[in-house]
């Protein structure tokens, strides 16, 4: 095990160890709010530490095999000492695995609904029912996993297209396994519009935001410019006859949201309210996370939205995802929501990069 590690787990052991100490004293035990801040931090530290005894069990044993082994004169004795030092091996490099994984600090994100934007990009008609696509894609995936998908904004073309729509995604851990999908989507096809039978490229982008709860992100009404409007249905059906579309902007960032969805001027606000509060968190974090050494970043790609992170290209039935270099021959079946196999993959990858840091560190 790497120094940096084992370091760091003698010091949790250690703090483990206070702590439960600290928990058995009266004065403590009077402290209710003292008591249960201890009780939440010897919870979370328990899996490691238990592991990592098991783990220093392990290396104890392997130690006096091999004491047995070039010691002892019995035959028998040894043979028994080898083989038990190959099991306690295998037992160690198991447990080293899964201490790496547990000592990775957990994304405070990563059980929190989504927001999820999606915008055609280059490629005008057919970047827009690329982006219909991948709209459908997600609200399957969604499905598949009993997840809640609630449009807050939506603009269509006339050929069933979306030039851009944002959606709630409300589901136990939907961001842990959406947050890979940010960055730019490409698509390889014939479209529609194509009369000669040419292969087209188009994009869209897009973005996934964990839901912002008001602690989080403090707004101050005086930053905000309100404005209403008035919109209509598609194709021109179910005209407003009132002022209920509502357009926000945060005037410190200048980040606009409107919101049309809804008849009623309140619901509008509530659902703009809540894509401004998602970006001005992404906004905020982003701002943060630039500010670290590159070295300790965590994420799988650089999670910028300008960056081509997957191509879908129809001739070939295949994806890639370009920062995993991985390729899957079933495409119909991944735009039907079969997303799985590619997000554990994203995910193993962004663990073993987390782990790499933890390496580095000493």
């Amino acid at each position: 095990m790497e120094r940096a590690i084992e370091k760091r787990l003698e010091s949790i052991a250690k703090k483990f160890k206070e702590i439960e100490e600290s928990l058995g004293k009266p004065e403590v035990i009077a402290d209710q709010k003292k008591f249960q801040a201890l009780a939440k931090e010897h919870k979370e530290l328990l899996p490691i530490y238990e592991a990592y005894s098991e783990y220093k069990r392990a290396k104890k044993g392997i130690e006096e095999a091999i004491e047995i082994i070039e010691n002892s004169e019995d035959e028998d004795f040894v043979e028994l000492a080898k083989e038990e030092k190959k099991e306690l091996e295998r037992k160690a490099e198991r447990l080293e695995e899964e201490l790496k994984k547990l000592l990775i600090p957990k994304d405070p994100n990563d059980e929190k609904n989504v927001i999820l934007e999606i915008r055609a990009g280059a490629g005008g008609e057919e970047a827009a029912l690329f982006a219909q696509d991948l709209f459908r894609m997600y609200s399957r995936y969604a499905e598949r996993k009993g997840w809640k998908v609630e449009i807050l904004s939506l603009s269509e073309t006339g050929l069933g297209g979306i030039k851009e729509v944002v959606a709630m995604i409300s589901g136990k851990g939907a961001y842990s396994r959406l947050k890979f999908e940010s960055g730019v989507h490409r698509v390889q096809r014939i479209p529609i519009t194509e009369s000669g039978g040419r292969i087209h490229t188009s994009t869209a982008t897009v973005a996934i935001l964990p839901e912002a709860e008001d602690v989080e992100v403090e707004i101050n009404e005086k930053d905000l410019k309100i404005d209403t409007y008035r919109s209509s249905g598609a194709g021109g059906q179910h005209v407003n006859t009132t002022d209920s579309a509502v357009r926000i902007t945060h005037i410190p960032t200048g980040i606009v949201v409107t919101c049309s969805n809804e008849r009623s001027q309140i619901q509008n606000r509530i659902k703009a309210m809540k894509i401004l509060r998602a970006r001005l968190k992404e906004l905020y974090e982003r701002e943060q996370k630039e500010k670290l050494d590159s070295a300790r970043r965590s994420q799988v790609g650089t999670g910028d939205r300008s960056e081509k992170i997957r191509t879908y290209n129809f001739p070939e039935g295949r994806v890639t995802d370009h920062r995993i270099k991985l390729t899957l021959y079933n495409l119909q079946e991944f735009l039907d929501g079969d997303l799985d196999q590619m997000i554990d993959a994203l995910a193993a990858a962004e663990q073993e990069k987390k782990i790499e840091a933890l390496v580095k560190e000493d």
